[in-house]
């Protein structure tokens, strides 16, 4: 059976601790102007992965196949718009989902 966390996320930078998949996971995300939000991914050792964009409708992790972190982050947003997360609404109305293997 699929497992489906929402992360809960506000639309600030933020930087907090979650366990995901049985993971102790730190994200970052951080809003870049131009480029949207912004997320980087580590654990209690490194970073994983840094600068990945918030991509709606997409499994954010696809393009790195070598990281498994026993799930897949996607975007969603309220409509079916497939809007990018903007400034004042990431966790109203884009939301960050972990969907686990």
């Amino acid at each position: 059976m699929m497992k489906i966390h929402e992360i809960p996320l506000t639309p600030d930078n933020q930087h907090f601790s979650i366990q995901l998949a049985g993971r102790n996971l730190i994200l970052k995300l951080i809003f870049r102007d131009e480029a949207g939000w912004i997320m980087d991914i580590s654990d209690e050792h490194s970073t994983i992965i840094s600068g990945v964009p918030l991509i709606p409708g997409t499994d954010l992790l696809s393009q790195y196949p070598d990281i498994n972190l026993g799930g897949k982050f996607q975007v969603v947003s309220d409509d079916d718009s497939r809007e990018y997360p903007s400034q004042s609404n990431l966790g109203i109305n884009s939301h960050l989902y972990f969907i686990e293997d």
